[in-house]
């Protein structure tokens, strides 16, 4: 419906305002986050030519952030991607660029995260708009079956990724909270194809996001399909653990860390899941000692 109705019994007041909703924007996109919008676009289009993804293209859903921002506006000018639907939990900046363009057709959500300047073009042209938005209630935009159904792509981003496949969404050394994980557990579990994505490395290089074990877990391997950094693209279908976990150093972690990350690997003693316990926040420990996780030593913890 165009409107929401509700009692008026239920109305104490109204309070009139002239400060204009709308969120802080977001950073531009850098090299590295440009990197990774490629490397998706690149994903989407092999799978597309593969026959992995119809002709037609599925719908997309996406996170938010600046990593989330960057790979939007690089399927935007991208030849390669036909014109999609969105069918996600919130739209941004970048999805307005979308629909202006005419690459996304139309976008369904329950919150939109503008920034201010974007709001106000939203409702100074909400004449253009209104056909080509509609927001649900989370119990629709968010249903699994729903999502299932409709063979929605998810685009999600991580603070760190395990060499196995989980992914961490909220905690920096999980502790520190981040953000909340908002949706994007109900759309990653019930996806036609999962990606998350990320910068191989923060803080200039003193944190690798690619990990032995992650300290927060918000998505285990069994939801998380397509894994891509700045370095590349690992594709986890159909593999075990130990064919992940090479997969994933090779691709997407930084050069700075594949040794050491080969290192953990060659440390375990069989098992479906070769972890040494031990040293499996060794990453995380280091960092926390010394601020730098390529001073890792793993005999200290072992």
């Amino acid at each position: 419906m165009p409107t929401l109705k509700i009692d008026p019994a239920k109305v104490i007041g109204v309070v009139k305002t002239n400060h204009p909703d709308g969120g802080a924007a977001f950073s531009p996109a850098d090299e590295t986050t440009m990197m990774i919008a490629d490397n998706v676009c690149n994903f989407l289009t092999a799978e597309l030519k593969a026959g992995r993804i119809p002709s037609t293209f599925l719908p997309l859903q996406s996170g938010v952030g600046n990593v989330a921002n960057a790979v939007l506006a690089g399927l935007d000018v991208n030849p390669h991607i036909p014109a999609f639907d969105m069918y996600t939990e919130v739209i941004q900046d970048s999805v307005l660029n979308l629909i202006k363009s005419g690459k996304c057709r139309f976008a369904s959500t329950c919150s939109m995260t503008f920034s201010k300047p974007t709001m106000a073009e939203f409702f100074e042209n909400i004449d253009k708009f209104h056909d080509k938005v509609v927001m649900r209630p989370g119990e629709i935009s968010n249903s699994p079956e729903i999502v299932r159904r409709l063979g929605v792509i998810t685009m999600n981003t991580a603070l760190e990724a395990d060499i196995f496949g989980n992914i961490n969404s909220t905690h920096v050394t999980g502790t520190k909270m981040m953000n909340g994980i908002g949706g994007s557990g109900d759309f990653t579990r019930n996806a036609y194809i999962s990606i998350f994505s990320c910068p191989s490395v923060a803080k200039g290089g003193l944190i690798s996001a690619i990990v032995p074990m992650v300290s927060h877990l918000d998505h285990s391997e069994h939801s998380v399909d397509i894994l891509i950094t700045e370095q590349g693209v690992a594709d986890l279908r159909g593999k075990d653990p130990v064919q992940r976990a090479h997969t994933v150093i090779e691709n997407c972690a930084h050069p700075d860390y594949r040794p050491l990350l080969r290192e953990y690997l060659n440390m375990g003693k069989g098992g479906q899941t070769p972890h040494t316990l031990k040293a499996a926040l060794a990453f995380h420990e280091t960092f926390l000692a010394e601020g730098d996780m390529k001073k890792t030593d793993f005999g200290k913890f072992c």
